[in-house]
């Protein structure tokens, strides 16, 4: 192998590995901020689990990965790779001007886990990365002109993954927004303090609320099986999770990254079960190295129907090549089994108003 296509692969393999190497598990406690609402998903119940070393774990599967792992997948040779190269298709979008003045409430597609949304009013955006950085380029384009952006009341950010927080667009965020408010997970203001101003900040631990200005809007915070990690030691040192929203309309659950498990019927039990389901369906092969972060297609439907929604709103694919999937394979996949999907399938086209009437 020609050393300039070694480094090429060793780069992505290092900086996986500074994501994923596996901390070992040691004896529980539990915490949550004792400022935020808790409801409860059971009796016994005592709060986000963390390690004495600060370092918080999934509530069922504890994450297991190594290098040696990562150098697996990255040397071995993607049986899909053909294939990919092939599929130049990008994801679709709106050919209509959505009019952000408008009173009505909306769920906008920007890409991968970036979601437009407006509830009674308030705007709000997920996860945003609206820009290219060093580690991540778009494959399919921004549905609006930056200039074009709404005035956003809130930022929720579900972790501090590169895919999914982005200095550069968090700090375009507050120059456009002085007044924000952020909300996301425990130990996330310190991984963003520099990027910000004197914004509110608010971290929750799971099934904790946001303390909002309005009585009828709710924001949780739930569990997701997941991991964290940005550089060479921050193991799990900040907590990752989804949102639940509601108001006194609608509910809008918002998966971001999560592997499957337990908490999905978890969160149903003790938030009810959302009409919409905002679920990953990208970034899951090779699937023996990815189940236990990015959930697959036909495992996001199993995961979409125990939490019993109306619609499924389906992400995180066709934005960023990460997996060995080609990038629309996804969609493929789902639209192909939605007969299956107890539930109506919302298929998403970027800029366009996917709330079903």
């Amino acid at each position: 192998m020609k050393p300039k296509y070694l480094f090429a692969l060793l780069v992505p393999a290092i900086m996986i590995y500074m994501i994923v190497k596996p901390v070992e598990q040691i004896e529980m406690n539990f915490t949550s901020n004792s400022s935020l609402k808790t409801t409860a998903p059971s009796p016994n119940w005592k709060g986000t689990p963390i390690d004495s070393k600060g370092r918080f774990s999934n509530l069922y599967h504890p994450f297991e990965a190594s290098l040696k792992d990562v150098l697996k997948w990255k040397l071995s040779t993607n049986p899909q790779n053909e294939e990919k190269k092939n599929d130049t298709r990008s994801l679709p979008i709106s050919s209509q001007t959505f009019d952000f003045q408008t009173k009505e409430d909306y769920i906008i597609w920007l890409g991968h886990a970036s979601y437009l949304m407006q509830l009674n009013g308030i705007t709000f955006v997920t996860d945003p990365i609206l820009m290219d950085n060093f580690f991540l380029k778009r494959k399919s384009k921004l549905p609006f002109l930056l200039e074009n952006f709404p005035k956003i009341d809130y930022l929720l950010l579900s972790h501090n993954h590169r895919d999914h927080c982005d200095e550069s667009t968090i700090e375009w965020l507050i120059e456009q927004n002085p007044q924000i408010e952020i909300l996301t997970g425990l130990g996330m203001k310190s991984v963003i303090s520099s990027w910000i101003d004197d914004q509110e900040v608010q971290e929750a631990g799971w099934y904790q609320s946001y303390n909002l200005p309005i009585e009828s809007l709710e924001i949780h915070f739930v569990p997701s099986r997941h991991w964290s990690k940005r550089w060479l030691n921050d193991d799990n040192k900040s907590l990752w999770g989804g949102f639940y929203l509601k108001s006194n309309e609608k509910s809008i659950y918002f998966m971001s990254d999560s592997g499957q498990g337990q908490h999905f019927e978890d969160i149903k039990n003790t938030l009810g079960s959302p009409e919409y389901s905002i679920m990953g369906i990208g970034a899951y092969k090779p699937e023996w190295f990815m189940y236990q972060s990015h959930i697959s297609p036909l495992n996001a439907i199993d995961a979409f129907n125990s939490m019993g929604g109306k619609y499924f709103i389906p992400m995180h694919y066709g934005t960023f090549d990460l997996s060995d999937e080609p990038i629309l394979e996804p969609w493929d996949v789902l639209s192909a089994n939605q007969n299956k999907i107890k539930g109506q399938l919302v298929e998403p086209i970027l800029g366009l108003n996917l709330l079903q009437e």
